[in-house]
């Protein structure tokens, strides 16, 4: 599969520069710097492209899963913001492989030849036997090993994007759970043991969160190319925490922060808007 390490060129939803003009203006400086040009994706209703894109396997080979969230599928007024990816995908002139398992792009952490999930994949496939759901998803992702992590429970989107990410094969990096009022870095940690992963805590402050649904403090949901590292700021001593880190853990690139509170508040930060592929 491909990895986001891979990855060089980028797409934006078109609702992006609507909803969020200031970011979106930032956004692109930082992008220029990098040497990223990006495309929008037109017809798009709203900015989680990650979420509703197919996954990319490898150069030529791309993977629609259904795009029905629970989270939305529930009220008439989010179901209006569901995307069309395959209107989306025909005017990109990219086929794709249909798949009839219901998955949001950010619940996939990816790897070469594995992959992570959280359990809410279970929940939201109810008609699938979990080992006969995990066989159809390697199959389908051509990844020797799909690996599943407790969902949080402060999260009804289930993700596994705001909570690791791969860092080499066989680690990855978490959010520091030192300060969660649950026992839920207990319970991740125990599952990445489990599935003979080591991890690196990474900074982590939900401090400034509003809602259920912010994402705000979550400095692991950055996004991550191979012309560099754009992560997240929230104006909280963890920023510059995650910067030195990112630089230590990644000398090789060039990395920049971004101001995303406006942006987190809503539920997700710059894993989620991005639709990076290898071209």
């Amino acid at each position: 599969m491909i990895t986001d390490e891979q990855t060089n060129s980028l797409f934006l939803a078109d609702t992006l520069p609507v909803k969020y003009p200031a970011f979106y203006a930032d956004l692109n400086k930082r992008l220029l710097e990098l040497g990223v040009t990006h495309q929008l994706l037109n017809g798009t209703r709203d900015v989680w492209a990650a979420d509703y894109m197919p996954v990319q396997v490898d150069r030529n080979r791309f993977v629609q899963f259904r795009y029905e969230p629970d989270y939305l599928m529930s009220t008439v007024k989010w179901k209006k913001t569901i995307s069309d990816p395959q209107a989306i995908c025909e005017n990109l002139g990219i086929k794709v492989v249909q798949s009839g398992i219901v998955l949001d792009g950010g619940n996939l952490s990816r790897s070469y030849h594995r992959a992570i999930m959280c359990d809410k994949i279970f929940s939201e496939n109810r008609d699938w036997s979990e080992k006969s759901l995990i066989r159809q998803l390697e199959s389908l992702l051509e990844v020797e090993k799909i690996i599943i992590i407790p969902t949080h429970p402060f999260d009804s989107s289930g993700h596994s994007d705001g909570i690791l990410r791969w860092y080499g094969k066989d680690e990855v990096l978490i959010n520091d759970y030192g300060n969660d009022a649950t026992s839920y870095g207990r319970h991740l940690r125990m599952a990445l043991r489990n599935a003979g992963i080591d991890y690196i805590e990474f900074p982590y402050n939900p401090s400034q969160v509003l809602t259920a649904d912010d994402a705000t403090g979550e400095y692991i949901n950055f996004l991550w190319m191979e012309q560099g590292i754009i992560f997240p700021e929230f104006g909280l001593p963890e920023d510059k925490q995650a910067q030195r880190m990112l630089e230590q853990l990644f000398p090789w690139k060039t990395i920049m922060g971004i101001p995303a509170t406006d942006l987190s508040r809503s539920g997700g930060i710059l894993n989620c808007i991005s639709w990076n592929i290898m071209q």
